[in-house]
């Protein structure tokens, strides 16, 4: 493509070079001529048709490369949203959780749309422009050697000079980027936290942060402006004045006797002037957009070089099927050094038991869920899926045996039936619906405007937080997973709902492995074993018979709850 790109370019300038030595022919051999006005006629009208010729046949080539070129640059751009948006999705959960949403919308977008056309203003134009400038150099030489020197000498220093003159705009660039970041992050912020901006009344303190914010990227890019208005101003008065200098100089040159110049040489050299200031300055244009172009690249080649998410060891395996066992050997886990979340954990879970977590806000029951689903890895210890360690199987596979559903629904901007089936590719109507009866959802989706058809709305706003659950709990029952999570998974439903659902629920958990997260422990009496957590470590494993028989840890948290309860 490149190679087709600059064969375009060179016949472009080729043809461009010889527009005006037809020119300077009409001036000095038509009109400058004698003889016989009808002969001289005729071959004014032919050298005017063949002037006709070679611009509209440029003019085409011209055309021809620059929409091959912005094919390339969209090819380009379309490769590299893909590897990064991909890159995004291989990133833990810390590196994520450090970027504002706005921060990695503005990557994919803006960043990206910048970094595109790095290869046009830093390769294609500078290269093509070279080519224009060593041809008009040499046919400048060859037309008058005296007239060329003085208008090369004077470029040289000249684009030295614009060069460093940009050099002063590339870290303002590079300050509006990581800006707009800070804005758009904080505008996602506000508009998905907008009923606890307006509860709070804090519209008007945030309409002044953002317009601050923006105040500041304004005059940051009319202080940019400025920079390369200054050069722009040097270079708009450098044609003219090149073009007097050489009326002038070549006048001197022609009213010599003999005559060292032709008037069709002193308008011919006119016209090579300004091609030849033409890619001059398209070079120096080129690096003042290279320069807003590499500041997006670092940031967008920040993303691309930073690691995957644990990435597959090289003799990693993929995940069994069926789960006859899962071993917590030993864990521990911090999100800061010396700060552990989850210390020396052990427990072994046969397969298809129902394992619930209970313990205080803090105990680390979701940082251990969130281990399981191998969002983070231990930091000592072990998680062993029959005897096999986590870090050894393939992510992907051990993935595909999942199912969660979390205290904070997350839907997406769909339909009902689209959510329903997000976790199981190919999912039939009968079953999507067959999966929203055991959720206890159909009722309510019968009624929707639209039945399973009805848009919900970004994270399904239009539903109730009831509502949002079951949809939720409806698409981890679809995908028919070995492991299930459920975090809190019951926490939005009336008792009426929340009863339905329990029943549909431990039909579920049959033949699964599920993890439960609760703070009402009534909802957890049934589980196989119920593992009572405090800063962390275990304080209690048994079942519910057997922890309230020794009334400790965990029986004096139920009756604490009954407690509350009977005084309400």
């Amino acid at each position: 493509t490149l190679v087709g790109l600059f064969a375009l370019a060179a016949v472009a300038a080729a043809l461009d070079m010889a527009w005006p030595l037809a020119i300077k022919r009409i001036i000095d051999g038509v009109i400058g001529a004698g003889g016989e006005s009808g002969a001289r006629s005729a071959m004014l009208n032919r050298f005017g048709l063949i002037i006709v010729g070679v611009l509209v046949l440029k003019q085409i080539v011209d055309s021809t490369r620059n929409y091959r070129t912005g094919a390339f640059n969209a090819t380009v751009l379309f490769h590299l949203r893909r590897r990064l948006y991909q890159r995004f999705l291989e990133l833990s959960l810390g590196q994520l959780g450090d970027m504002k949403s706005g921060g990695i919308v503005s990557r994919l977008s803006s960043d990206v749309d910048a970094v595109s056309g790095l290869v046009q203003s830093a390769l294609i134009s500078p290269a093509v422009a070279m080519l224009r400038i060593l041809l008009t150099a040499t046919v400048l030489l060859l037309l008058s050697w005296r007239l060329a020197v003085g208008a090369l000498l004077i470029m040289p220093p000249l684009a030295l000079m614009s060069f460093l003159w940009l050099r002063r705009v590339r870290p303002i660039y590079r300050a509006m980027q990581k800006d707009r970041v800070d804005v758009d992050g904080r505008v996602s912020e506000t508009f998905g936290g907008i009923r606890v901006v307006r509860s709070f009344r804090r519209e008007k303190r945030e309409q002044l942060r953002y317009a601050s914010a923006n105040h500041t990227i304004i005059r940051k890019s009319l202080f940019a402006q400025r920079l390369e208005l200054i050069l722009d101003a040097v270079w708009g008065l450098l044609l003219p004045a090149i073009s007097v200098v050489v009326v002038w100089y070549g006048g001197q040159l022609a009213l010599k006797t003999p005559p060292r110049a032709a008037v069709g040489d002193i308008f011919a050299f006119q016209i090579y002037a300004a091609l030849l200031i033409q890619p001059v300055w398209q070079i120096v244009a080129s690096i003042s957009q290279t320069q807003r172009s590499l500041a997006a690249m670092e940031r967008v080649f920040e993303i691309l070089q930073t690691p995957p998410d644990k990435p597959d060891a090289p003799d990693a395996v993929d995940a069994p099927r069926h789960i006859q066992q899962i071993e917590f050997d030993h864990v521990s886990f911090a999100y800061r050094a010396g700060i552990d979340v989850i210390k020396d954990f052990s427990l072994v879970v046969p397969g298809g038991a129902t394992v619930a977590l209970v313990g205080p806000s803090g105990a680390g029951k979701t940082t251990l869920t969130d281990l399981v689903a191998r969002f983070h890895d231990p930091i000592t210890g072990a998680i062993r899926i029959n005897g096999t360690d986590l870090r050894h199987c393939n992510l992907g596979s051990y993935r595909s045996l999942l199912a969660i559903v979390q205290q904070d629904t997350f839907l997406f901007d769909g339909t009902v039936s689209e959510n329903i089936a997000y976790g199981r590719h190919g999912a039939t109507e009968a079953q999507i619906i067959d999966a929203a009866n055991r959720a206890n959802a159909h009722e309510f989706i019968h009624l929707l405007p639209e039945g399973y058809d009805t848009l919900i709305g970004e994270r399904g706003f239009k539903l109730s937080g009831g509502q949002r659950q079951r949809l939720a709990i409806a698409r981890a029952i679809l995908a028919e997973a070995q492991i299930l999570i459920l975090d809190e998974a019951t926490s939005n439903l009336d008792t009426e709902s929340e009863q339905l659902i329990q029943a549909s629920l431990t039909e579920l958990f049959k033949n699964r492995t599920t993890f439960v997260i609760a703070h009402r422990l009534s909802t957890v009496t049934h589980a196989d074993i119920i593992v009572a957590l405090d800063r962390g470590q275990i304080r209690e494993v048994g079942s519910h018979e057997t922890l309230m028989q020794r009334d400790g840890f965990y029986a004096a948290m139920v009756q604490r709850q009954q407690q509350t309860l009977v005084a309400s």
